[in-house]
């Protein structure tokens, strides 16, 4: 990961910018891949598979979950193969309390749910 500088009012815009674009891809009921919401957030330049944008992504799910409206980003998949979230996003929903014995149930109820709450 190369060297990046910025302040945390550029880290909570970064936040802000994806959490804006989930939330329109929730809407729709859809989701949206690692690298396209990657591109997205204009604050903080991100890969999409860097350690940096996994704790950006954590922290919104964190923030959405405790809030009641679900893990919002259960909506942020690969792009290619099985099209569910990484291992992190399984990670963060077991610290959460959630049950992860079986990852794909927990996934998809997260799923529903912030579909539920932001298509309405």
């Amino acid at each position: 990961m190369r060297n990046k500088r910025f302040t945390p009012e550029d880290w909570e815009l970064a936040k802000k910018q994806a959490r804006e674009v989930l939330i329109e891809r929730a809407k729709h009921r859809g989701m949206i891949p690692y690298g396209e919401l990657a591109t997205k957030i204009l604050a903080i330049e991100f890969e999409p598979h860097e350690h940096l944008f996994f704790k950006l992504l954590g922290e919104i799910s964190s923030q959405e979950y405790q809030a009641g409206r679900g893990m919002l980003t259960a909506l942020v998949v690969h792009k290619k193969g099985d099209m569910e979230p990484g291992p992190g996003f399984f990670e963060l929903a077991q610290s959460l309390g959630l049950d992860t014995a079986d990852i794909l149930s927990c996934w998809v109820e997260q799923l529903k749910k912030v579909h539920t709450v932001w298509s309405q």
